[in-house]
């Protein structure tokens, strides 16, 4: 099974960067879609952005764009989310997944239903 760990999260204060990376356990993600979502205290999952990692094709929500940018490198099995001008409404666990044909949830138009343990964001004003 896919499995997937993030790392890369931090503190930062507003303004500064960062950079997450989601290895994945084998290359079978290679013709799937992969995706950052991350959940503050108190709201929902969100998506953030996802990326099909054989076409190229990427979808960001709204709040991140311009900002935040999914790219891969399939040599390594990993995924990657850099993350500029951090806005303290950015804080959040950040999670990567992975396409699943049976997954529980949508975004984007696809199922996501391989999720890595997520690493923490933390951006203060």
């Amino acid at each position: 099974e896919l499995q997937l760990v993030e790392s890369g999260g931090g503190s930062v204060q507003a303004g500064g960067s960062l950079r997450l990376s989601c290895a994945a356990s084998t290359n079978t993600y290679r013709s799937n879609w992969l995706g950052w979502f991350r959940q503050a205290p108190g709201k929902e999952r969100e998506g953030v952005a996802t990326m099909h990692t054989a076409g190229g094709s990427t979808v960001y929500a709204d709040s991140v764009k311009g900002r935040f940018t999914i790219s891969a490198d399939n040599d390594k099995n990993t995924v990657y989310l850099q993350m500029n001008s951090l806005k303290p409404e950015d804080t959040a666990m950040y999670y990567c997944a992975a396409e699943a044909a049976d997954g529980n949830t949508w975004y984007a138009g696809c199922r996501f239903g391989y999720w890595g343990q997520g690493t923490q964001v933390t951006v203060s004003s």
